[in-house]
């Protein structure tokens, strides 16, 4: 089976594919958005396309163990959906885990565009992942101060 080249796939997808979110704002698409696998912003383009490129970085939680799940497409898997995704589980303190992103999406000469993305991503699925401690608010000390002398 031949392969196509991904920019002939973005140019038949980026109209109109079941994963667009058109925002309509004062009468005219303004906004595009895209709720594709493997894509870092969801945004409606070529470059943080999953359906276009071969070579995409998937950062989502992984799940109820407050993991974060790193995934990299392998490109020589491009025929076995199976196995084509590449998942790794991080369970460490968030600045070991930007270093391990950044390592697998820039070092290796991966995705080096998308190395801010993928860190923006993993800061925000690693927020999303801190549970509010519950118990009882402490005051502030500062209100209590008074203010009036004898």
């Amino acid at each position: 089976m031949a392969t196509v080249p991904g920019q002939l796939i973005w140019e038949v997808v980026k109209k109109n594919n079941c994963f667009l979110v058109k925002q309509f704002g004062r009468g005219t698409a303004a906004l595009q958005f895209s709720k594709e696998p493997n894509n870092l912003y969801n945004l409606n383009s070529y470059k943080y396309s999953g359906l276009a490129n071969k070579k995409t970085v998937t950062i989502q939680s992984g799940g109820k163990d407050q993991s974060v799940l790193l995934a990299i497409t392998k490109t020589k898997k491009q025929n076995k959906p199976s196995t084509l995704l590449q998942k790794s589980a991080m369970k460490k303190e968030f600045p070991r885990m930007a270093k391990a992103v950044k390592n697998q999406v820039a070092d290796n000469y991966y995705r080096p565009d998308l190395t801010k993305a993928a860190l923006a991503r993993l800061s925000a699925v690693h927020r999303s992942l801190k549970v509010a401690k519950s118990g009882v608010k402490k005051r502030n000390r500062q209100a209590l101060k008074i203010h009036g002398r004898k």
